[in-house]
Formats: C-alpha cells, sequence, structure tokens
C-alpha cells in the first residue's frame, strides 16, 4: 500500500504560479499529476519517473515543471504563468509495480 499526501493548492490570479507537493509512503516507480476539471475527464498533467524521465501534456509545456526528491518520496509540480483553464482538482498519482494509487486531490482555481 501507498499513501499520499497532497499540498500547494490554491486561489492565484491568471499568470501567477502554485507548486504542489506530493509525499508517498514509500518509494514508487513512477509518480504523477493528473487533474480534473467539472464535468470534465481526468487527464495527465505531468508524470516522472524514478529515473528521472518526465513527460508533460502539450497543454502545460513550458509553463509546467515536474520534479522529484527520491530521498523523501516526494514530487513536485511547479506551475507558472497559470490560465483560468488550469482551474481543476489535482491529483497524485503513484505506480507501484501494477498498482496506481491516488492522493485525495487539491483544488486549483485561477482567477482571470
Amino acid at each position: 500500500q501507498v499513501q499520499l499526501v497532497e499540498s500547494g493548492g490554491g486561489l492565484v490570479q491568471a499568470g501567477g504560479s502554485l507548486r504542489l507537493s506530493c509525499a508517498a509512503s514509500r518509494p514508487v516507480n513512477a509518480m504523477g499529476w493528473y487533474r480534473q476539471a467539472p464535468g470534465q475527464q481526468r487527464e495527465l498533467v505531468a508524470t516522472i519517473t524514478r529515473a528521472g524521465i518526465t513527460t508533460y501534456a502539450d497543454s502545460v509545456k513550458g509553463r509546467f515543471t515536474i520534479s522529484g526528491d527520491k530521498a523523501k518520496n516526494t514530487v513536485y509540480l511547479q506551475m507558472n504563468s497559470l490560465k483560468p483553464e488550469d482551474s481543476a482538482v489535482y491529483y497524485c498519482n503513484a505506480d507501484l509495480w501494477t498498482t496506481n494509487y491516488w492522493g485525495q486531490g487539491t483544488q486549483v482555481i485561477v482567477s482571470s
């Protein structure tokens, strides 16, 4: 079992920045962030493997940066140049072998 604890969401004006954090209770193979806006499907934002390989959704490339601290089993999502369309509940995800784990979600609201 893996427990995930997220933090860092909140309200920010368009053009602003936020940093999300997610701490896992043990080492995992990969971690990432997904988001879900009201009435929308959950979508991938960014992922990072233990080897440091990252992937990003096209909509956030150049604005968001995912990074990890293996010693702390923690992943960060630095979000810059935020847009109102980035507003969503952001969920941390961890992959451990064949099982996926999810955090409780943290709300991000970007006002125009």
